[in-house]
């Protein structure tokens, strides 16, 4: 067994996502069986002595039968009545699922912004460990009802990964309609399943297909994204479809199934995964040749001599992108200045400016580097 498979299996604190097509039925309603099922698993899990926290889609999908709409809306304003009606229609019913175990639920609605805002994710971070520490199961999703972007570009593949990071969960668990990831599309006769992904260079030749699903949002791009994104930040994942979740949940004790990604190093730190994968830059600054080479390869601060551009209208303390002379992002970091500061300083020296500009614009520790083998893959259509 690999040492993936190793981490899921001797977690105590994971977090396991399921998808909105393998929770409803083809006309769009919540399908019981498949939920209980679901249910049925991660309470096994729990009840072994495992904090499992649940990041579940369906909110959406759960809404178009009692709405009498036939597929996922288009607009906006149709997605956020489908949630507010879908939404208490999934909690109650993992509500009354999970007390078949005697075991408490508590919803918590998230957007982006709480991993995206520090303090909105620190708060997150404690009630999470309240939850847990009173034995509560806490079920996240996406506070569709309210959010516009999240609904329109957002998916829950990428929530859940940073959830992992908010309670520091030793592994990750991500079940869909498909059970692993596969060297073409499923379709494909000649495809393959991947069991073992060591790190992103195992991914090169592997066709990844967008969802077709009608209730969904993310497709297997998004969940080797999302995988990406957890391992690059020292959690293991295991992507398995939703109907071997008892296997996968089994505490390493099941068959192996789905595919397994390993942790790539140490666990990284809230901040420098916040920055990497949740913070929105507002601008940009662009590096010349011995800049990049300071910044990206020696990881020294950036000076005003090595910046030849400024893209955008930050304010110092902004997350901005840094790039290279061809325009690649290398790195993200927190500014020192305003964008209206900087066109009289870039070029110069820091000995050559007034002393209350001697200063680096980003400093070294407020650095985390994008190269092109740790960045996530970019998402798709789906």
């Amino acid at each position: 067994m690999s040492r993936a498979r190793e981490a899921v299996g001797a977690a105590r604190r994971l977090v396991v996502k399921v998808g909105s097509s393998s929770l409803t039925t083809a006309a769009g309603g919540l399908d019981p069986a498949r939920l209980d099922a679901l249910v049925d698993a991660v309470a096994s899990r729990r009840l072994s002595g495992t904090q499992v926290v649940l990041v579940s889609s369906g909110a959406i999908a759960a809404g178009l039968a009692p709405l009498g709409l036939r597929r996922r809306p288009r607009d906006l304003a149709t997605q956020q009545a489908a949630a507010s009606v879908g939404q208490q229609q999934l909690v109650a019913r993992y509500a009354g699922s999970f007390a078949r175990h005697r075991l408490t639920l508590g919803q918590v609605l998230l957007t982006s912004d709480d991993v995206v805002r520090r303090s909105h994710y620190r708060n997150a971070q404690r009630t999470f460990d309240k939850l847990l520490t009173l034995g509560v199961v806490p079920v996240v999703n996406e506070n569709d009802t309210v959010a516009t972007a999240e609904i329109k570009f957002g998916d829950n593949d990428r929530l859940a990964a940073l959830v992992a990071h908010v309670v520091r969960a030793d592994a990750l668990v991500l079940l869909s309609d498909v059970d692993a990831l596969y060297s073409a599309p499923p379709r494909d006769p000649d495809a393959v399943a991947v069991g073992e992904v060591a790190g992103p260079e195992d991914l090169a030749g592997v066709g990844i297909d967008a969802s077709s699903s009608d209730v969904g949002t993310g497709g297997m791009t998004s969940k080797v994204t999302a995988a990406l994104t957890a391992t690059n930040a020292g959690i293991p994942v295991l992507l398995a479809g939703a109907e071997q979740a008892a296997a996968a949940l089994a505490a390493g004790q099941g068959p192996a199934v789905g595919t397994a990604f390993a942790a790539a190093g140490r666990r990284t730190g809230t901040r420098l995964l916040w920055l990497r994968y949740a913070a929105q830059p507002h601008g940009a600054l662009e590096l010349d040749g011995g800049a990049v080479a300071a910044v990206a390869g020696r990881r020294k601060s950036l000076l005003p001599a090595g910046i030849s551009g400024i893209r955008g209208d930050f304010e110092s303390g902004d997350v901005v992108d840094l790039t290279d002379p061809d325009g690649t992002v290398i790195g993200r970091g927190f500014v020192s200045y305003d964008a209206t500061e900087l066109p009289g300083i870039i070029g110069h020296r820091l000995g050559d400016l007034p002393a209350n500009r001697r200063r680096p614009v980003v400093h070294a520790d407020d650095v985390v580097l994008i190269s092109r083998t740790s960045q996530p893959i970019t998402q798709g259509a789906r």
